[in-house]
């Protein structure tokens, strides 16, 4: 037997690994299954191309517990080591220095980047173990080998006895980290990082129910059978070619990537690339809300079919984070801080090709089915907006398919919208005004005034419209967005001929004064305005860029200091209305009083904004005016 130190520059490096590692320490198991996974594959491709004189076969990777000798076996049947192999690859660390190692990593976000970069993959073991002991037979002529190392820098190595190539690595769990003895945790372990592994896992055995035979009775209870209990699914759909899955494959894989999930996605994107850089995935739409802060984190990412994160900000454009689904990458740089992942060019090639991948993807189930895209225009759009605003390049692509739904289920890109309403909804300064209303029923009776003047009235009821609205007229200065309720129609679309007011300078004044007296603690800016004697005596709106400023700022964005700002309000008084008149002309103060009050109620009713207490005297005052 031979023995030994381990060659690293530092006197002990198991403290660093467990302080450095502690926070996620549960992927030594990860670390191992990967290392046993590449051992297996290296040996398939020798064995294809005629180096390995052995039987490939069908090799499974084990995982034991024995939880009363507080052990944990790793077991493959890969390519094995001989001695010499261990002596490098296990002996030999390639670390030049404490120091180096700390400056190295004082920045590193997540901890657990170190492991991999510097081959410590196997040293991750220390992080739960006291002792690794190692048993290895190379798939060459070679004796097996037995190596252990007790967490000191010192190791022991000798001939073992072992017929078969592979190798096991057996854990000496410690005693504070006895959780992966535990059958739960280990299978929770499995599923979360080695789910879709190459190669199949066995951890332990099920009871698998056979048929019944023909001849038996329907008393007799169904044989049994104990089978291989294989957690992983080794060939996963992102690994195969789109030509040979249907659809129905895409969907039974979304519910093994998501067993609770019970709803279906609407659609998937199965993204494969080989030039210039290697990636493949599926990307499933799932039904979306309008809460964003739940949508986040349910792409989970991969490298070579070995679970990393469900964190792909930075690698997946970040309004594409509220989609479901998988990515699989080699060139991906998982092992280093997220500031570093962000500059790397490969991972700006592969963020910019998944953003093209999308556009061209949604284009064409526009392009193909535009009916069934309208269908799932309403759970699908908060995405393609969030695009919109965050990706210059989305954003000229969206063009071909966002849509724009109006009141009344109509749906229109925007140069189908701008054809439109182009001739009647132009300004007098040539300026296309596009009305829109953000609840239809809140809305409803300035909806129904502009719709009666033959304009279109756009539903737009996502959480983030606002900033939309905002980058599209900033883009283009003959246009403006104008909520039906932000003024009246006839100062939302201008025209050049004005109604003449039945009323005088003095007389308006003496009417706002009047009304003022009655309303002065409502909080109203009022406006004296000559309006078709048709339109409503008193309307209430509310000021596109001050309520749009402060919806923008609730959301992210918008001018600092308006999120907190209340509700600002106009009422519009209409001086040609025959009520307004009549109220000028009340020569008592209590019937002036109760008309205003009345009138004002209605058009606050209208707005929605009538309610409480307010509302009760409200009603009270209507009957007694209709008996």
């Amino acid at each position: 037997m031979a023995t030994g130190k381990i060659n690293v520059s530092v006197d002990n490096i198991f403290p660093l690994i467990k302080k450095f590692l502690y926070s996620d320490h549960e992927i030594f198991l990860r670390e191992l299954v990967s290392n046993a996974t590449d051992a297996t594959l290296k040996l398939k491709h020798l064995v294809s191309i005629g180096e390995a004189k052995v039987e490939y076969g069908d090799p499974i990777i084990e995982i034991k517990a024995d939880k009363k000798g507080k052990k944990l076996h790793i077991i493959d049947q890969g390519l094995g080591m001989t001695e010499e192999e261990v002596k490098k690859y296990i002996n030999e660390v390639a670390f030049s220095g404490a120091e180096e190692f700390l400056d190295k990593y004082k920045d590193a976000e997540k901890d657990t980047g170190i492991i991999g970069h510097f081959g410590l993959g196997f040293y991750s073991s220390f992080m739960v173990a006291d002792k690794v002991e190692i048993i290895t037979k190379s798939f060459k002529d070679a004796p097996a080998v037995h190596w252990s190392c007790d967490g000191s820098p010192n190791f022991s190595i000798k001939e073992a006895k072992k017929d078969t190539h592979g190798t096991e690595i057996i854990l000496h769990i410690g005693e504070n980290d006895t959780e992966f003895l535990e059958e739960s945790r280990i299978s929770e372990l499995l599923r979360k990082y080695n789910k879709f592994m190459p190669i199949p896992i066995k951890f332990g055995t099920r009871t698998e129910t056979l048929p019944k035979p023909e001849d038996a009775k329907p008393e007799d209870p169904a044989p049994t059978q104990e089978v291989d209990n294989i957690i992983n699914n080794p060939n996963p759909a992102w690994t195969k070619k789109p030509a040979d899955l249907e659809d129905e494959d895409y969907k039974s894989f979304y519910r093994e990537l998501y067993p609770m999930q019970f709803e279906e996605p609407l659609f998937h994107i199965h993204l494969n690339v080989d030039y210039p850089f290697n990636l493949t995935g599926i990307l499933y739409f799932p039904k979306l809300t309008t809460d964003l802060s739940i949508q986040k984190d349910r792409i989970q990412l991969y490298q070579n079919q070995v679970f990393v994160t469900d964190n792909v900000e930075g690698i997946v454009p970040e309004f594409l984070t509220m989609l479901k689904g998988v990515i699989d990458s080699p060139d991906i740089p998982l092992n280093v801080s997220r500031s570093y992942l962000q500059a790397d060019s490969a991972v700006k090639k592969i963020s910019s090709y998944i953003t093209r991948k999308v556009a061209d993807k949604l284009n064409s189930l526009f392009k193909n089915n535009r009916e069934d895209f309208e269908s799932k225009w309403n759970d699908i759009k908060i995405v393609i907006e969030y695009g919109m605003l965050s990706e210059e390049k989305f954003f000229e692509k969206a063009e071909k398919f966002a849509l724009y739904p109006s009141v009344d289920g109509n749906f229109y890109t925007f140069e189908e919208l701008k054809e439109k309403i182009k001739d009647l909804q132009t300004d007098k300064d040539d300026k296309l005004v596009v009305l829109y209303a953000s609840d239809k029923e809140a809305q409803h009776s300035y909806i129904e005034a502009a719709k009666s003047r033959g304009y279109e009235v756009l539903l737009l009821d996502s959480p983030i419209v606002g900033h939309l609205l905002q980058k599209m007229e900033t883009s283009n200065d003959k246009l403006s967005f104008a909520r039906v309720d932000a003024d009246h129609l006839d100062n939302l679309i201008k025209k050049e001929d004005t109604q003449i007011s039945k009323l005088t300078d003095e007389e308006k004044d003496k009417l706002k004064t009047n009304i003022e007296e009655v309303i002065s603690d409502k909080g109203f800016t009022i406006q004296m305005e000559a309006l078709d004697s048709e339109a409503a005596p008193f309307i209430i709106t509310e000021p596109e860029f001050m309520r749009r400023m402060k919806e923008m700022q609730q959301t992210g964005g918008g001018m600092f200091g308006m999120g907190n700002m209340p509700d600002m309000y106009n009422l519009v008084v209409n001086a040609n209305h025959p009520l307004v008149s009549e109220i000028l002309n009340t020569r008592t103060a209590k019937k002036r009083e109760r008309l205003i009050n009345q009138s004002l109620d209605l058009a606050r009713l209208s707005k929605g904004l009538l309610k409480g207490e307010e509302l009760t005297k409200f009603i009270q005052r209507s009957y007694e005016m209709v008996k």
